[in-house]
This record gives C-alpha cells, structure tokens and sequence, in this order.
C-alpha cells in the first residue's frame, strides 16, 4: 500500500471518531435541553414565583425525565435585561457522559490499531533500507548482503535497467550465453534469490507471465 492511501484511510478512520463522537453529543445537548426547559416550566408555572429555592430545585428535578439529570442539572438567574429570569444548565462533561460515545470511541480504537500497522510498516521499511556502494550491496547495518555471484548479477541487472524490468531472454543471454535453453536455471534463480530481496531489499521480484521479471515495493499492492 502507498503511504498516501495510508495516511487517507488513517484520516478518514479519525474523522469518522470525531464526527460520530461530535454528532451523538450534540444530539444528547439537544435532548438534554428540551428535557431541562420542559422541566423548568413545569416549575415555573407550579410555584408561580422568579424566586430559586430550595424547594424550586427539588421540584425542578422531580420533573426531569431523563433520570440521569437529576442532581447533575442546575438552575441560574438570567440577569440579562431588567428582569430576573431563571434558566437551567448543564455542564459538558454531564452531556458528554450521557451521550452514546460507544461508535465514536470504537473508530478512535480503529484508528490506533491503523497507526500503529502503518508505523509497523514504515518501522520494516526503514529495516530493510539497503544501499550499492563499491560494487557491494550492504544492508542497513553496513554488513554485505550474502549473494551467490549469479544472484548479485541479476541485482545489477536490475538496478542498471531503467524501470528495473528485464525480459527472460535479456537474463538468459547474460547470465548462461552458451545455454541453447536456460529456462529451468534461471526459474531456481529467482525461486532462491526471492526471499533475499524481500528480506534486505525490501521489495519483490514479480514475475510477468514468464515473459519478464521486474523488481517492485514489497509495500505496494498489485
């Protein structure tokens, strides 16, 4: 996988969490409110009086229908304007614990789980770096990778061809010129040198139809 598909896909995991955590807190706000507001009238008209008492919150409350308000709800004085209205409130933290943060908190798991396979992924990359120095292919470490002397031509070939692609009959004819057919050796190269390049080169040896074999990132799918 390409790293810009995984970063998308890490995105839109996160987006998700924080529009489905955004999106249930808001809705639980909207409940809350109406519930408080109902609530509050209801205590408004029974006591027919601006004054907040003790008895104003125990009646506020006993009208409340979500149960879990009461004792979490306040009521507050409104000085705005001349006269002295009541209003109810509710803290963040009150809505947050009554909403259903179940899905949001289930795609923020989703999301670690990806970061962490991405930072796995960039982790074995960065182990399987390897560079070409003085006719040497030397690991990440600087220790030569062990190659038979036909396996380190084969990796010269590839790495002098432009798009790092080279046809059965280039190999052939460089590797075995004197060979009429040279199929079957050059199958058990490739069958043997393959995990070598995936190990410490970090990437693949795909084979075209038997037509060609091209080098390509152990990371990006086909």
């Amino acid at each position: 996988m390409k790293q810009r598909h995984a970063v998308w896909v890490l995105v839109a995991l996160f987006s998700a969490s924080f529009f489905t955590g955004f999106h249930s807190y808001r809705t639980t706000e909207n409940r809350v409110e109406a519930d408080m507001n109902h609530a509050l009238a209801l205590t408004m008209l029974t006591q027919q009086s601006d004054v907040i008492s003790s008895d104003t919150i125990h009646t506020f409350n006993s009208y409340l229908q979500i149960q879990a308000l009461k004792g979490h709800a306040t009521l507050a004085v409104n000085t705005r304007g001349r006269k002295l209205t009541p209003r109810a409130e509710c803290s963040a933290a009150t809505i947050l614990a009554l909403s259903d943060q179940r899905p949001a908190i289930g795609f923020l798991f989703l999301t670690l789980l990806w970061a962490c396979y991405c930072w796995r992924l960039q982790h074995r990359k960065l182990q399987a770096s390897w560079r070409y120095a003085e006719g040497k292919f030397l690991s990440a470490s600087g220790e030569p990778i062990r190659l038979t002397p036909m396996q380190h031509q084969l990796m010269e070939m590839f790495l002098q061809s432009p798009d790092h692609r080279l046809s059965k009959t280039e190999i052939c004819d460089a590797l075995w010129p004197k060979k009429p057919d040279a199929s079957d050796t050059l199958y058990t190269l490739i069958r043997r040198l393959k995990p070598i390049v995936e190990e410490h080169f970090g990437m693949r040896i795909v084979s075209d139809r038997g037509r060609s074999y091209f080098l390509k990132d152990s990371q990006m799918t086909d």
